[in-house]
């Protein structure tokens, strides 16, 4: 630690005006480019909880899950007002739902209402993990959650669930990918007179991660700690500002900047995650560097693209932009922080992107385009709305897409797809809130139903069997 009195006035002086520069430049990126923590994430291992019954069981979860998190939305308001750092969603993830239904002979129903309950009580905005990962196979209480699903999120109010179809070690489980467009349109019908909102808590995965602190997929995995806290940043415009200054400047440049920026924004969430693990007295487990935009101006990661010197977001170069952002938030965020996991990169929600939106109404962006874009970005097809007469096969073979990409790639690959009862292409539904608003995209009429049909395993690709 530096003694101050063995410094030089000029030197003093220096260190002062650094420090002075600092404490400016993060009032600024607050203030004028929306700087803000987007979710301190508790994440609690429900294994302990599994009883005899299911009744005993919710109640086992809901005793647990306000014995740990009781604290989480009080510590977290008290470092927004120490830090002044906005922190705007306190979440929790929980073990896998279907892991506990697996051990019990009965409807998981019930466990959804707990931990709604349980959220509801510690002031939490979401809770995630009425989730099965099936990428291999299902048991028979995985199989009974998924059923579930439809009624647990459209009954519920904070309670998010995923299902994993695929993984780059076990393949795609097609039978599954089958299930799982059946299971949003069910969500869609069970949620009609809130906009199909169900769907918007559900996730398709593949290669799924149990320390991502994003919602609607997070869920707490098995191999991680009984209780830890997960940090999920933000900051778009931080990096938009970055960017957009650099007028005539190489792609080099560009990288540069963003790292920067990804620095500085990485930063301030391992902070945030070591003070609010200390003063919870959990184990701080990591940061994710996703860069996650909202519908507000100033906040798009399709205004960043743009500033790179795409005319509109989805032309061709856009997937080569988004290669060039996604590597550098990675590598800026890695050297702030050691505790990096969870998705980090990129998100592309077209409902929480000002910037996507606009180029999905002015048709320059496709469910295609975008689909090439989660080639390298952070997750996938994340918040698009689609005609509510959607067949469910072809539902399926978006997932299958999805889910192929992220096998054969060794990434993780999601789809939150939601098709809105009574909507047609060129209308708009407003979710609300951090969901923003979607115009409703069109997608192919030709039928995908036969291959769907077909169910059985994609086997993994060779270069999957790594050891």
């Amino acid at each position: 630690m530096t003694d101050f009195a063995d410094l030089d006035p000029a030197a003093f002086g220096r260190l002062h005006g650094q420090a002075s520069h600092n404490i400016l430049e993060t009032i600024t990126m607050i203030e004028r480019y929306r700087l803000d923590i987007r979710t301190v994430t508790m994440g609690i291992s429900l294994l302990s909880c599994i009883r005899p019954t299911v009744e005993d069981t919710a109640t086992a979860i809901y005793d647990k899950i306000v014995r740990y998190a009781r604290n989480l939305v009080p510590v977290c308001e008290g470092i927004e007002q120490e830090l002044g750092i906005p922190i705007v969603n306190k979440r929790i993830s929980v073990t896998p739902i279907g892991f506990l239904a697996t051990a019990l002979d009965a409807n998981p129903l019930a466990l959804a209402k707990a931990l709604d309950r349980a959220a509801k009580e510690v002031g939490v905005n979401f809770i995630g993990g009425y989730s099965a990962l099936v990428d291999k196979g299902a048991t028979p209480g995985e199989r009974r959650l998924i059923n579930s699903i439809p009624e647990a999120l459209s009954t519920t109010e904070v309670v998010c669930g995923s299902i994993n179809v695929g993984s780059s070690r076990a393949g795609i489980n097609m039978n599954a990918v089958k299930r799982a467009g059946h299971i949003v349109k069910e969500c869609a019908e069970a949620s009609a007179e809130d906009n199909a909102m169900a769907c918007a808590k559900l996730v398709i995965f593949a290669n799924s991660v149990g320390d991502n602190p994003f919602m609607a997929g997070a869920y707490h995995g098995v191999e991680e700690a009984d209780v830890v806290i997960n940090v999920g940043v933000s900051g778009p415009g931080v990096v938009d500002r970055g960017v957009g200054s650099l007028e005539g400047a190489t792609c080099n440049d560009i990288a540069e900047a963003v790292k920067r920026a990804a620095f500085k924004i990485t930063r301030s969430g391992q902070l945030v995650g070591a003070m609010a693990s200390q003063r919870l007295g959990v184990p701080f487990g990591i940061v994710d560097l996703s860069l996650a935009p909202t519908a507000e101006l100033g906040d798009s990661v399709a205004h960043i693209l743009e500033h790179m010197g795409l005319e509109q977001v989805g032309t061709h170069g856009t997937t080569a932009a988004l290669a060039l952002l996604n590597d550098a938030v990675k590598k800026g965020g890695l050297m702030a922080c050691s505790r990096v996991g969870g998705l980090s990169g990129s998100f592309i929600p077209v409902s929480e992107d000002r910037g996507m939106i606009d180029a999905v109404q002015s048709q320059g962006l496709t469910i295609d385009k975008l689909e090439a874009m989660t080639a390298i970005c952070s997750v996938g097809l994340d918040m698009l709305a689609i005609p509510g007469d959607t067949p469910a096969e072809t539902i399926s073979g978006i997932i299958a897409d999805e889910a192929a990409i992220g096998v054969m790639n060794h990434k993780t690959t999601a789809v939150r797809i939601i098709p809105v009862p009574g909507a047609q292409v060129g209308d708009t539904v407003d979710f609300g809130g951090l969901l923003g608003y979607a115009p409703i995209m069109p997608v192919h009429e030709a039928s995908s139903a036969a291959f769907v049909n077909r169910g059985g395993y994609i086997p993994a690709p060779v270069h999957g069997f790594r050891n």
